[in-house]
């Protein structure tokens, strides 16, 4: 028979870099659900900006996301590629600054986490950029 774990062990034997992000996401998820639905464009004007929908992806908590490009020339193929990879890479715990936002180069592109105030207000948990092209990594709108 297993001893029984409280979740306050599990949590203690996380990295601390999983843990942050598992907040985070956690944070993006409660605000999602409760704040506007659809995605407000840049700089708050009218016009909004052509974005190609390529798929769903996790986040390092196992948090769905649309992965979308909003910028550049970048295959879906390409984009899902970058977002499997900076996975992986916060996972591996190679995110510098404990997890919260610091840059991390996956294949020459740059990937940083959103700060917690603008995944609320926005619903972008992360992005990549490279070359003038971007790749959103945003929370589902609750239906």
């Amino acid at each position: 028979m297993h001893p029984r774990r409280s979740l306050s062990d599990v949590s203690l034997r996380l990295p601390m870099p999983l843990r942050l992000a598992l907040l985070v996401t956690a944070v993006a998820l409660a605000a999602a659900a409760c704040g506007p639905s659809g995605r407000k464009a840049a700089g708050g004007g009218t016009h909004t900006p052509t974005v190609t929908q390529c798929g769903m992806a996790r986040t390092p908590a196992n948090v769905p996301v649309k992965v979308e490009i909003t910028k550049g020339q970048v295959t879906c193929a390409a984009a899902m590629n970058v977002e499997h990879a900076y996975r992986r890479a916060i996972l591996d715990g190679k995110a510098p600054g404990a997890g919260a936002g610091g840059p991390v180069n996956v294949s020459g592109w740059q990937c940083r986490v959103f700060p917690t105030p603008q995944v609320l207000n926005t619903g972008d948990a992360s992005r990549c950029t490279r070359s003038g092209a971007e790749i959103l990594a945003v929370l589902p709108t609750p239906s």
